[in-house]
């Protein structure tokens, strides 16, 4: 079965089937209407009957076609990815390129008009599978999980950095498209193994936990590939409080999840508490947050519902269970765990609507050695403290024209994450001075001296007004 595959690579290579052949060939305006799931430009676009036209409307826009040249049609009818019609070629998944240079193989598209999904329907890469991609650490590692692989996104990534991959899902047909897509990438010995949750690795430790799950939160667990069929966000939950117990010392679990904002319980608190008492270094980030009637009009949308005879059935439903529930919204993000071996874990848990700079994976380790840093940061020891102000922070002063004094200064990041933060005139200084060459004492004694303010009091103030600094990465503790 790997000759098939191996041949079908070659020749999907040798016609530009690539993500930037692809592209190129549909044009801006097809390939952008087609990112809408809008096929007709792409149909356009491909009607000549060229060999890259052709796999196009064979694999991603799923229309029937003339064999192309050199295609084993017979062979790829007994492995169950094409069938004929009326003497032309008709596929039976979605076959597309992807970013690492690989191909993902799923369950063709569902769009308006098509019938119902099947239960195990696998969902092909999309959003949330390049989101958790961007997330990842780029650290190599020696053992990764990739926890509800669904179509094999995420070891399409990891390839590279494990030395040693596990792949898990609860649909067997995942695993078997998820086993192709892998084949045509040229990526062997990947461990798949079925099965919910954690149960498929018990007693196994792991460098590397990375998990696209079945976040959505709905009344029924309709369709595996979205929905866990747990209460409410209690899947997400319960993966936050078990992947612990499978972090190998200094291991990370990163992962995507929704949770519920609930009338008069602050979604921090809710959130913060799946990791409280995990034993980890934790981190937080809300990305978007949707209100009830946006949230099940998305995922009626996912599975091409709208305009059907139960969608107002299903909408109505949905949305009085969130309402049971007193739901007001529903936040999407990111959760990470760290496993740094400390008595005393930190969790932080912010909101982030900024654009950032990607991937975050390729900082991601310094985001969480800078919570960590801030948080055991003694006061006592701070005079000593030598801090570098992190590259990329510009200083903003807003005021009348002609003012003394600033009514309004901000540090912001034109790197990583982008944050901003509004400080006072001695944090203004101290961003001005630090290098990293001289310790925080003296420093602030110099400030005070220049402002007029006492220097014994700056310092008690300091903890207070440094750490957060810290723990948003804009300042740095210089080791050197």
């Amino acid at each position: 079965m790997n000759d098939l595959f191996d041949r079908l690579r070659e020749l999907l290579l040798d016609a530009g089937y690539t993500i930037d052949g692809v592209r190129e060939r549909l044009g801006e305006v097809a390939a952008t209407a087609l990112s809408r799931e809008e096929t007709v430009p792409a149909l356009r676009a491909t009607r000549d009957g060229d060999p890259l036209g052709t796999l196009i409307r064979l694999w991603w826009l799923g229309v029937p076609v003339d064999a192309p040249e050199g295609l084993p049609v017979a062979e790829l009818a007994a492995a169950g990815l094409v069938t004929s019609d009326g003497g032309r070629v008709v596929s039976t998944v979605h076959l597309q390129p992807w970013e690492t240079g690989g191909y993902v193989v799923s369950d063709r598209k569902v769009r308006p008009g098509d019938p119902a999904l099947r239960p195990d329907h696998v969902v092909g890469a999309g959003g949330a599978s390049a989101n958790l991609a961007q997330l990842v650490t780029r650290r190599p590692v020696e053992r990764a999980l990739d926890l509800g692989t669904g179509c094999g996104v995420q070891v399409l990534h990891l390839a590279g950095r494990a030395r040693e991959i596990v792949a898990t899902d609860v649909n067997p047909r995942a695993l078997e498209l998820a086993r192709i897509g892998w084949a045509l990438s040229g990526i062997r010995d990947v461990d798949a193994r079925e099965g919910s949750l954690f149960e498929p690795v018990a007693g196994e430790r792991f460098d590397l936990v990375v998990s696209n799950p079945p976040f959505v939160i709905s009344p029924a667990g309709r369709f595996t590939y979205r929905e866990s069929g747990f209460e409410a966000d209690g899947f997400c939950r319960d993966l936050v409080r078990q992947a612990p117990r499978f972090l190998a010392p200094g291991g990370t679990c990163q992962l995507l999840a929704n949770w519920l904002h609930v009338r008069g319980e602050d979604w921090r608190d809710r959130v913060g508490g799946w990791l409280t008492g995990t034993g980890c270094d934790g981190w937080v980030v809300q990305r978007d947050v949707q209100d009830p009637a946006e949230y099940v009009e998305l995922w009626l949308r996912d599975a091409a519902e709208q305009g059907t005879a139960r969608y107002r059935e299903l909408y109505d439903g949905w949305l009085g269970w969130l309402e049971s529930m007193d739901v007001t919204g529903i936040g999407f993000g990111w959760i990470t765990l760290h496993d740094s071996g400390t008595l005393d874990p930190v969790v932080r848990v912010e909101e982030l609507g900024q654009r950032v700079e990607l991937p975050v994976g390729g900082y991601v380790d310094e985001v969480l050695g800078s919570i960590a840093a801030a948080h055991r940061l003694p006061g006592a020891e701070l005079p000593g403290v030598r801090l570098a102000l992190a590259e990329g922070v510009l200083e903003e002063r807003v005021g009348p024209p002609g003012a003394e004094d600033p009514s309004r200064i901000t540090l912001r990041q034109t790197r990583g994450l982008r944050r901003t933060a509004r400080v006072g005139t001695v944090e203004a200084a101290l961003a001005g001075v630090c290098d990293g060459d001289y310790p925080l004492g003296p420093l602030l004694a110099a400030i005070a001296e220049l402002t007029g303010e006492d220097a014994d009091d700056l310092l008690a103030k300091a903890p207070e007004a440094i750490r957060p600094l810290v723990a948003e990465g804009f300042f740095h503790i210089s080791t050197g």
